[in-house]
């Protein structure tokens, strides 16, 4: 019989006890308790660390080894996945993309949380070709975990994030440049918002009252209060758009067309209400606006709907 031994070092003492008794949980599941493994851990001046030992024979060592081996890795991913990830991310945003503002890293890091905590990541994005969602960088962690507990017995958290890890921080990498990309895109879709809403805070109506219909995808009517087209021959008021390749566009159209109409009163008459130019429409003309989702008007442009009279403002 000999010592048979594993320290994870270099653990934050935050985490020690909660990670200590998530591995004794995982090897009383292997039933590897029964080897008289004992599980403990304790502080240094520099760090905490946790030890794994048990008296096994030589024969059964590489046995007990290779069935704790992938759930000790399983456990040490998880943690870094729900304790450390977040930490690489944010280190990631201050030292090379050079963000310090508390308000742009937590804005930036919900962008990451919204790819992240998903199964796939962000392989169905336009904008990268990833499949790293949770379960790929969990099976990315354990592996290279296993190989670092096959080459020693002894392994740093710390050493381990930062020297072998290299292909998963890539991966960190190009979520947080998706989210720096999307971040600055929405900051400037909200500067453009803001100028929008000033400009038609301070242009006087025009005419009392526009019915926008929307009858459906991309195809919208604009009506004056008789319910007649307004000056198709000034602008275009009739829009029978097939889908564009890019909204922004389409969006830009309709809510030039309501700017240089200047309506007092906004009635918007749909069955989505929560399609992007929409919410748009009302954030710009705000108390302007009321969304109709059932009335004569509706019934005439966009059919019966099932819902009674419902107007919301």
């Amino acid at each position: 019989m000999e010592l048979f031994a594993i320290v994870i070092m270099k653990v934050d003492e935050l985490y020690v006890r909660s990670l200590s008794a998530q591995i004794e949980r995982e090897l009383q599941l292997l039933h590897i308790v029964e080897s008289e493994w004992t599980i403990d851990y304790e502080w240094t001046e520099s760090h905490a660390f946790i030890r794994l030992e048990a008296m096994l024979s030589e024969q059964e060592a590489p046995t007990i080894r290779n069935q704790m081996m992938p759930s000790l890795a399983g456990v040490l991913a998880d943690h870094i996945i729900t304790d450390k990830e977040s930490g690489i991310l944010r280190n990631l945003l201050m030292k090379e993309f050079k963000y310090d503002a508390i308000e742009d890293l937590e804005a930036i890091e919900g962008y990451c949380k919204q790819s992240l905590h998903t199964e796939t990541g962000l392989e169905d994005l336009p904008v990268l070709n990833s499949s790293f969602g949770m379960k790929r960088r969990k099976q990315v962690l354990v592996e290279q975990l296993m190989l670092a507990l096959e080459e020693s017995s002894r392994l740093s958290l710390d050493g381990f994030l930062l020297f072998r890890l290299q292909d998963y921080t890539d991966e960190l990498r190009e979520v947080a440049e998706y989210a720096i990309d999307e971040y600055l895109m929405d900051r400037q879709y909200q500067e453009f918002i803001s100028l929008l809403q000033y400009f038609v805070y301070i242009q006087e109506a025009k005419i009392p009252v526009v019915h926008l219909i929307h009858k459906g995808g991309h195809e919208f009517v604009i009506l004056n209060d008789r319910l007649e087209l307004i000056d198709a021959n000034e602008f275009d008021a009739t829009f029978k758009l097939e889908v564009l390749e890019k909204d922004i566009n389409f969006e830009d159209m309709i809510v030039s067309t309501l700017i240089t109409v200047s309506p007092a009163n906004i009635y918007i008459h749909t069955r989505d209400p929560e399609m992007t130019v929409i919410k748009t429409i009302r954030q710009i003309f705000e108390d302007r606006t009321t969304v109709c989702s059932y009335c004569r008007t509706c019934d005439i442009y966009l059919g019966e709907a099932k819902k009674q009279d419902q107007l919301s403002p």
